[in-house]
């Protein structure tokens, strides 16, 4: 039976990646390329890391990172969560259909690095955490193992074209976006297995369901992001989906922050930028370590079950349980607070 609730509360924190975008595709590569890189079993990479900071995730899976080269280390595997991302619309069938602009970071095209196995081995596995790669779209994004059999016995596979010989090395901005054209006669180059793979599947960002309808119903000044990624991934995934970062965006590589989700300092540091107490806040938030993270931060907290099944998250605390932002409604009062209602 179903029922409506209804609260207030001064500003809105928004977690990003399950919350207001769906990158989990592109997430799940990029870890499962690094668990490939270091012999862990995929499965268990991507289960362990979901909701955590980068640099906390390298830092346990990659200790031989020095400290002095890990915002070095983070950035360049942010670059490869945007390049699965963009590969396919970029280098792949994709690239035939016209689409927005977005960019598109090209660095990891130098890398030597090979495809990861993402299968989920039962062995020595920590059980998935999170619905992988949204069932919804598993018709659309097959898994690496699927499709890298062929592909893992080719050292180097030509031929990718690249529109322009100067970009491979170097991040695309978005204002460059408009001279990328395919060219039939330009130079061609090669790219390692794990790209050619990445090229074949689409992984794109995409905005999650009522994320636009809350954002405009928000005055602007009243919401923040509060996110495990670093500023190269969280702000390309927004810009990706036609969301503007807020002026208040806090992410990992934050200085000030001394701990990263399920610690509340990032929510705390949000709260504070906008000019308002956490505990009169609203959380919006889809991983279990976020969620915690909120909690502990003393604010409502809405869980939205985007990459999680319900089973998975209704147990660790949240206010509300709801399938995802469509089911809540959000109104500025005359008296300047947020009215909220949930539709449970």
């Amino acid at each position: 039976m179903s029922s409506v609730h209804t609260f207030y509360a001064d500003a809105v924190l928004f977690d990003m990646d399950g919350t207001l975008t769906d990158s989990i595709a592109a997430v799940e590569a990029a870890w499962g390329k690094v668990a490939k890189d270091i012999g862990q079993d995929p499965a268990y990479v991507i289960a362990a890391t979901h909701g955590k900071r980068a640099v906390d995730n390298l830092a346990q899976f990659k200790p031989s990172i020095k400290s002095h080269e890990m915002d070095a280390e983070v950035q360049q595997f942010e670059e490869t969560i945007l390049f699965f991302a963009d590969a396919y619309r970029i280098h792949g069938p994709g690239s035939a259909v016209p689409s927005h602009p977005i960019s598109s970071p090209l660095s990891p095209l130098s890398s030597g690095e090979t495809t990861p196995e993402l299968v989920m081995s039962p062995v020595n596995s920590l059980p998935p955490s999170r619905t992988s790669s949204f069932a919804a779209l598993d018709s659309r994004r097959p898994s690496f193992a699927s499709r890298l059999n062929g592909r893992l016995a080719m050292s180097a596979v030509p031929e990718a074209s690249i529109y322009d010989e100067r970009l491979v090395d170097n991040p695309i901005l978005e204002q460059d976006e408009d001279m990328l054209t395919f060219q039939p006669e330009a130079k061609k180059h090669c790219m390692e297995a794990w790209q050619i793979e990445a090229t074949s599947v689409d992984r794109a960002v995409r905005i999650l369901p009522g994320v636009r309808k809350m954002i405009d119903s928000i005055p602007k000044g009243r919401y923040a992001v509060a996110t495990s990624g670093a500023k190269t991934y969280a702000h390309g995934c927004m810009t990706r989906v036609g969301i503007v970062p807020p002026e208040v965006t806090i992410t990992a590589d934050d200085k000030r922050l001394k701990a990263g989700k399920p610690a509340p300092d990032p929510f705390l540091l949000a709260a504070r930028e906008l000019g308002y107490t956490a505990s009169n806040c609203v959380v919006f938030e889809d991983s279990p370590s976020g969620i915690r993270a909120g909690l502990a931060s003393g604010a409502t907290v809405i869980a939205v079950c985007t990459s999680h099944e319900r089973k998975q998250i209704e147990h660790i605390g949240a206010h509300f349980v709801i399938e995802n932002m469509e089911s809540v409604g959000c109104e500025p009062c005359e008296d300047g607070r947020l009215r909220f209602t949930v539709h449970l």
